[in-house]
């Protein structure tokens, strides 16, 4: 589905008060549709997140609006000529899981407030971190979902290679058009984020018309 959309100048870095008039597509899509290497790991299908529940049904899986989709393969197509890759947490995420995480932190650093809603649920925000050519996860400042100052991007007492691990995917992905949350190092805005609307969706409904195996 694709609407029409003005997009002003400072969505696309551009300096006149009007860049162009083009479609946005709105569809949800698969990340290994357009990139099949990258390693799906979502955390809310598991135990293993801050809320120590499983929030996401059996079928979750990674999906994206197309144009941020496409933006994240080609961080992965270009870390790959590094020797790396991409492993992501979470993709698109419905509306309803947000209130369930907002019921458990209220602190909007964190967690956004699902009356306003987050990015994750328009479908233009990842959670991922880099991994080497077998696959194994590089040293980060923390572990995914640590709400501590030490996940804070501005955070310098670390490990010259954990630094370092941290400024590779930060410019693979501000190169791509995303930007990073400041308090935490694995979450990244898709540029224009304010183009797509907040999602219910469910993953059953996505599952049920994901194209192909």
């Amino acid at each position: 589905m694709k609407r029409w959309v003005m997009l002003l100048g400072p969505l696309l870095g551009c300096t006149g008060a009007l860049a162009e008039v083009r479609p946005v597509d709105l569809s949800l899509v698969h990340i290994r549709s357009v990139a099949p290497q990258v390693v799906v790991d979502l955390r809310y299908a598991t135990a293993q997140n801050f809320t120590g529940k499983v929030l996401y049904p059996s079928v979750a899986d990674c999906y994206l609006r197309a144009d941020v989709a496409r933006a994240l393969g080609e961080v992965d197509k270009a870390l790959r000529t590094q020797g790396l890759g991409i492993k992501v947490f979470d993709c698109y995420r419905p509306l309803r899981v947000q209130f369930l995480l907002w019921e458990i932190v209220h602190d909007e650093r964190y967690v956004a407030d699902p009356k306003k809603g987050s990015r994750h649920n328009r479908g233009a925000a990842v959670d991922l971190t880099l991994i080497d050519a077998a696959g194994q996860e590089l040293a980060m400042p923390t572990a995914f979902d640590d709400f501590s100052e030490k996940a804070h991007r501005s955070y310098e007492a670390l490990p010259q290679d954990v630094k370092r691990n941290r400024s590779v995917l930060e410019q693979a992905m501000t190169k791509a058009g995303f930007v990073g949350l400041a308090t935490e190092w694995w979450h990244f805005d898709f540029q224009g984020w304010q183009r797509y609307p907040h999602s219910d969706t469910p993953f059953e409904a996505l599952a049920a018309v994901r194209p192909g195996p």
